[in-house]
């Protein structure tokens, strides 16, 4: 018996794809300016077989091919280190990607340049500064945000502000001004302007593989407490002063202290009252509902919609997410949710946490490929790190020593918040946003040096100094 399967479908697509024709023909027909034979050419490259634009077709193709060969990388490092290296996760694909990169360049050097230029290739395809600021970060801020207990926050509400304010404020000031007679003293050339800018980059800290230590060593809850507020908040005021320090680049005059406040009104202040409103909006939404699929989406399209509305806005977009995370994590969480859906949403933004953090750690440790360094830069590098390490003891432990008891934290926790400081993926990223050009350059390679060394050597020993400074209890989850 004869299978005319096959042949009836080919019948069928010859007879749409006529039909798409015909239609086609229809609109050619109808035309009678240069508009409608634009939108005929549209048609016909949207629905027409083989008519598509290639240009089209092969940036999606670019896109998807970057996407997953990410994706399989941070996949295959991070199973890696969890078989063999069984270091926190971020401080371990970090460390095996750096390797990895090192090796390419020593496979170079033996002349075997395929895999370093084909790593060369693949980051030269990736906006680290755009994918982290203008995709990853909405996303790490908000979960980050979502499972900090806001009762537990409130009770520190003025340790962290001193230290996230005052704190970073203090911080990217002294570090720009050092940055400066740093390089005036060994003869090279760094704009005072440029030396802000980095300080203001510098300054945020980044502590996700400080606090999975924390937990695992069962540190005082305080310490981590204030870790995890300050890092949140001094992220959204880092990116404000490094707006205000970018805007100055170029210009004639240097700012007032009227277009500065306004600038720090708009963008803070701004940023705070959108993310409360849309963590309201969102929590209104939440409490009219009980289905935890469309709950999560809910939570989703407020992260992604709320940081596009905002930096539309000209507003602080990290801070607003901050401020909804905290908002929708306790005010939702206690009085908008059911059992189940509190379990999946707190599972669902855990993992977009984990991954994240995975694929942006995975992409610094392979950037430092790309990096312009030059042999002039080493020793004012180390003195600038020296630098930023003595700038973070000051603006750590005046104020504590200065409010002992009001900060109310254990003795010895000054040496803690001191050393688990560390610099991450916002400090880069950045970095890299500035326009290129040898001051970038420059930027860039102290930026990266001060992230690979606070990541590398103070979150590999954070562990053991909290051990020895203070009591700790059993682990947490």
């Amino acid at each position: 018996m004869v299978n005319t399967d096959g042949a009836i479908d080919k019948v069928d697509e010859k007879l749409l794809e006529i039909a798409r024709w015909a239609e086609a023909g229809e609109k050619l027909g109808r035309s009678a300016n240069a508009n409608d034979s634009d939108e005929l050419q549209s048609f016909i490259r949207e629905h027409v077989p083989g008519r598509s634009d290639p240009n089209h077709s092969r940036r999606r193709r670019v896109v998807l091919d970057l996407t997953a060969t990410i994706l399989v990388i941070t996949a295959l490092l991070a199973y890696v280190n969890q078989r063999f290296v069984r270091l926190p996760t971020t401080i371990g694909v970090m460390s095996i990607a750096l390797g990895l990169s090192i090796v390419f360049v020593g496979l170079d050097k033996l002349g075997l340049p395929g895999l370093r230029a084909y790593e060369k290739q693949l980051l030269g395809s990736v906006d680290f500064s755009r994918i982290l600021m203008q995709g990853m970060l909405s996303f790490l801020l908000f979960a980050g945000a979502l499972h900090v207990d806001f009762a537990k926050l409130r009770s520190y509400r003025w340790q962290v502000g001193i230290l996230a304010v005052f704190g970073t404020a203090v911080s990217a000031a002294l570090i720009g001004m050092g940055t400066w007679y740093v390089f005036r003293w060994f003869s090279l050339d760094l704009p005072i302007v440029y030396c802000l800018v980095f300080g203001a980059l510098i300054s945020p800290t980044d502590p996700i593989a400080v606090l999975g230590i924390l937990k695992r060593v069962g540190a005082p809850p305080s310490i981590e407490i204030v870790i995890s507020g300050e890092s949140l908040f001094n992220d959204g005021v880092g990116v404000v002063l490094f707006a205000v320090a970018v805007s100055t680049l170029g210009q004639p005059h240097i700012p007032t202290a009227t277009e500065v406040g306004m600038l720090l009104l708009q963008q803070a202040g701004g940023g705070i009252a959108f993310g409360l409103a849309l963590g309201y909006v969102t929590y209104l939404l939440l409490r009219s509902i009980d289905s935890y699929q469309e709950e999560v989406l809910l939570t989703l399209a407020a992260v992604m919609g709320g940081y596009a509305l905002a930096d539309w806005l000209h507003l602080s977009g990290p801070l607003a997410m901050v401020v909804a995370g905290l908002v929708i994590g306790n005010q939702a969480r206690a009085h908008a949710m059911s059992d189940n859906t509190r379990e999946r949403l707190d599972l669902f933004w855990e993992l977009i946490d984990s991954i994240l953090n995975s694929v942006l750690f995975v992409l610094m440790g392979f950037e430092v490929i790309l990096l312009k360094f030059s042999s002039a830069m080493i020793i004012p590098a180390a003195a600038i790190l020296t630098l930023t390490l003595a700038t973070r003891l000051i603006t750590i432990s005046i104020p504590i020593a200065a409010f002992s008891r009001f900060f109310a934290l254990p003795t010895g926790a000054w040496k803690i918040l001191t050393w688990g400081g560390l610099r991450g993926g916002i400090s880069v990223a950045l970095a890299l946003s500035l326009p290129h050009g040898k001051e970038r350059d420059a930027i860039v390679s102290l930026t990266y040096v001060i992230v690979v060394f606070s990541i590398l050597v103070q979150g590999l020993s954070i562990g053991p100094l909290i051990k020895r400074v203070v009591r700790c209890g059993p682990a947490r989850a």
